[in-house]
């Protein structure tokens, strides 16, 4: 399973790699989860990251179809392997399709398309994650991410390891690859890499300081080793030490609250966290979607079994230009 670790700037990206990050992805943090950099953070970022290393790259929620073409442009000229891409706000499948086919169509050749489903879609006013799904097997997407809209709870809070699994197992019979993120600390890691995830993200875990605050090399080696040890001695090698493992192991200083609190009070009914069925505040309008042409059939859009990828690296190759 290989790591990815969202960084801010130059130096961020930096001590990402020195401490053995697979994949760095440009994202700012205090934009929300899928938080789009600005031009010079992602420059900063390019300049740090060497050309054969996987970069990704987040391009936030989309909402207007011209917007998010040009966004995933620009960002794709950049040469990174791929571009997120989220849809809160977005509760009816003909219009996300609209949005994904214009995320594919403005980053064109450059950059492989990652479609994100939130665990907590109906507080974000998003499809559920099989929609999700079926909607990169249609749109031409690489891989789908399953994450967290908002960063009260992780991810294994919202949905239990056997629904995350059958979700992973989806994504791969589609023929896409499957990462995993949403608030995960250090113990998470081992959860996601023995339900086959293909890449992990982090922020929050990877920090001194939580999301918003600076990424450590020693924080991003230990993690590393917990998704899948290549270099296990790169933490000792680094010669600093900010924090014990054991913190990292035992959660970031984000979520630990979320682990005080009893199961049956930070767990969602799971039947229902990924069958979009039934209706809530933050569901859409039942008549708005009765005029969705994809509707409830929009899982039969999702493909017969594929050649399951279990490599990221021939997905996410990076491109020059």
């Amino acid at each position: 399973m290989q790591l990815l670790v969202s960084v801010a700037d130059g130096g961020e990206a930096r001590a990402a790699l020195r401490g053995g990050a697979d994949v760095i992805d440009a994202k700012d943090p205090r934009r929300g989860a899928l938080g789009q950099v600005g031009p010079a953070a992602l420059a900063a970022i390019r300049n740090a990251v060497p050309r054969p290393h996987p970069l990704s790259a987040a391009l936030g929620d989309a909402r207007q179809e011209r917007a998010i073409a040009s966004a995933a442009h620009r960002v794709a000229r950049h040469g990174v392997a791929f571009l997120k891409v989220g849809f809160a706000g977005v509760a009816v499948v003909a219009r996300a399709r609209r949005l994904a086919a214009a995320t594919r169509a403005g980053a064109g050749e450059r950059a492989a398309l990652v479609l994100v489903a939130y665990a907590d879609w109906r507080r974000a006013g998003s499809l559920a994650p099989e929609r999700v799904l079926a909607l990169a097997a249609g749109a031409g997407a690489r891989g789908v991410l399953l994450d967290t809209a908002f960063k009260e709870a992780p991810l294994f809070a919202l949905a239990s390891p056997e629904v995350v699994g059958a979700w992973v197992a989806a994504v791969h019979a589609a023929g896409l690859f499957a990462a995993l993120a949403g608030s995960l600390g250090g113990a998470d890691l081992a959860t996601a890499r023995a339900l086959g995830a293909d890449l992990v993200g982090v922020r929050g875990a990877a920090c001194v300081g939580g999301r918003t605050g600076r990424v450590s090399p020693v924080r991003v080696a230990a993690l590393r080793a917990l998704a899948g040890a290549i270099f296990p001695d790169r933490a000792a090698a680094l010669g600093e030490r900010d924090l014990e493992v054991p913190e990292i192991i035992g959660g970031n200083d984000e979520v630990l609250h979320a682990g005080r609190q009893r199961p049956e009070e930070r767990r969602i009914d799971e039947r229902a966290l990924f069958a979009g069925g039934g209706l809530d505040q933050h569901d859409a309008p039942r008549a708005e979607r009765a005029g969705d042409p994809g509707g409830d059939a929009v899982a039969r859009d999702v493909p017969p079994m594929g050649e399951r990828i279990r490599r990221l690296e021939p997905a996410i190759g990076c491109q020059d230009g």
